[in-house]
């Protein structure tokens, strides 16, 4: 099976009848298409987003000890899984013990 270049893929799924209706508008009184509109929207918010991003990505990276890099690395690779519970009883011990 041949993936599609990043540039190729698609993110988004129908948003429903009323933001499709705000998305219409937003582009027409923009001159836009609607694809180019929606992207334009997305790159907004997660560039809005980014300070609560980076502070999620640092949380998850000191539970685990390790660097914000490693993290995020982990995320964008696809090998990033929740620890269980087992898992952060285990690095509680661990945190307890260097407390000592």
């Amino acid at each position: 099976m041949i993936m599609p270049k990043a540039t190729d893929r698609q993110y988004m799924t129908f948003p429903g009848e009323y933001c499709d209706d705000a998305l219409t508008i937003e582009a027409a009184l923009k001159n836009r298409s609607k694809p180019f509109e929606a992207s334009s929207l997305l790159s907004e918010k997660l560039q809005e987003r980014k300070p609560k991003r980076d502070e999620m990505v640092q949380y998850l990276a000191d539970k685990r000890g390790i660097s914000f890099k490693e993290m995020w690395n982990l995320i964008l690779s696809g090998k990033y899984k929740p620890l269980t519970g087992e898992e952060v009883s285990k690095l509680q011990e661990l945190d307890l013990e260097s407390d000592e």
